[in-house]
């Protein structure tokens, strides 16, 4: 396995790769990886030739306040699970290669304002601009064909599916179920911010997800198949931002009965913000 950080470096492999035929696939993350990324690589195993890991704090997509100072940094532990999951190239960028230009000279992406404006978008102004800034430069830098996300940042997922169609780039986005501990909370980097009691006590939006969905399955309106899943979190522990059921394909607001939904939520416990969803159906 390889690692490189300098945009030079990266190209001398990539632009080999593609002389001689390679499918390539990009894995995105932000590192302190656990078996969720690692299903990412999985995944990707299955339709590339080679695997491209980046592991990058992006400091755009963290507002004043949020964690980016404290988010963890692992890249040790992170080089060694990767090669173990069959990585094949890991890229390590700093600031100076992702970023070039100064704040205010750099280019912004904008998210798409009907899918970024909601839900995780209200909560978290230009959070997604952030995102589909760093996504799109990634992109141009490592020119994949294939780029696999996980499904645990559903909202994510459709805003960066919307990114690759609007502007044209010719990557196959690659969905990946969410990875769950056994008590049903969803893996993530921030899971280990909770102490023993939160942690505890986290499995709860889980259920509370659950019960949403069951809950609108059973024909109650929407808006009481919400406030019952927002319910359990409150007797949880939760600060809830939303508890929420939305079209899959677009965050549109369903209509009675209808199918192919999600059912999405983002609750604070203590310090640690988390967020989930579910199918509906």
């Amino acid at each position: 396995m390889q690692q490189v950080s300098g945009r030079e470096e990266l190209w001398s492999v990539t632009r080999r790769w593609k002389r001689e035929g390679r499918v390539t696939a990009l894995v995105p993350t932000m590192g302190n990886l656990h078996a969720g990324h690692l299903a990412l690589v999985e995944a990707a195993r299955k339709v590339a030739d080679r695997i491209i890991a980046s592991i990058y704090v992006n400091p755009t997509q963290f507002a004043a306040g949020e964690d980016f100072g404290r988010y963890p940094r692992t890249l040790q532990k992170d080089l060694e699970k990767l090669e173990s999951a069959g990585c094949d190239l890991v890229f390590t960028p700093g600031d100076s290669t992702m970023y070039p230009f100064p704040e205010g000279e750099a280019v912004v992406v904008a998210a798409a304002p009907d899918l970024a404006g909601v839900l995780e978008g209200a909560h978290r102004p230009g959070h997604f601009d952030g995102v589909t800034t760093v996504v799109a430069r990634l992109f141009n830098l490592v020119n994949p064909d294939i780029a696999v996300f996980g499904e645990k940042d559903y909202q994510q997922l459709l805003i960066i599916k919307r990114l690759v169609d609007d502007l044209g780039y010719p990557i196959h986005i690659l969905p990946v179920p969410t990875v769950r501990e056994c008590g049903g909370l969803a893996m993530s980097s921030r899971n280990q911010y909770l102490d023993t009691a939160q942690h505890d006590a986290a499995v709860a939006l889980n259920r509370a997800l659950r019960d949403t969905a069951t809950a609108w399955k059973s024909g109650a309106p929407q808006s009481e198949a919400e406030k019952s899943g927002a319910a359990i979190l409150e007797v949880a522990g939760f600060d809830v931002d939303y508890v929420a059921i939305r079209k899959a394909t677009n965050l549109g607001m369903p209509e009675p009965g209808e199918s192919g939904l999600r059912v999405l939520a983002a609750a604070r416990l203590g310090q640690t913000r988390l967020i989930d969803n579910l199918p509906v159906n």
